[in-house]
């Protein structure tokens, strides 16, 4: 049968507007004895208010993977770019610039 893969790979499709992407700068991290809820959020200059754009739900054991995955792609990053400064490091103000926030 033409239309079957081999046991070991996957076929997977992703929508135009998938491929598209979703900027984040920022993600919240949440989690339960059953999940943990990421969301990402994009924060602007000057924007008091800010909406979540995606949230992703992992099980922990997934959690888990796509942790050790993004360690594995960080380091990989670094070989071939330098070190990724912290933020705690650079000490950007949260405003980003602009005028201070106020609720």
């Amino acid at each position: 049968m033409p239309d079957q893969l081999p046991n070991n790979q996957l076929n997977i499709e992703i929508s135009e507007e998938i491929a598209e992407g979703t900027y984040a700068n920022l993600a919240i991290i949440t989690h339960s004895h059953a999940e943990f809820v990421v969301d990402f959020v994009s924060v602007m200059p000057g924007t008091p208010k800010s909406k979540v754009k995606s949230r992703i739900i992992f099980t922990p054991m997934h959690a888990k993977r796509f942790m050790k995955a993004m360690i594995d792609n960080i380091e990989k990053y670094e070989l071939a770019n330098g070190v990724i400064q912290d933020l705690e490091q650079i000490e950007i103000p949260m405003n980003f610039g602009g005028p201070t926030a106020q609720a």
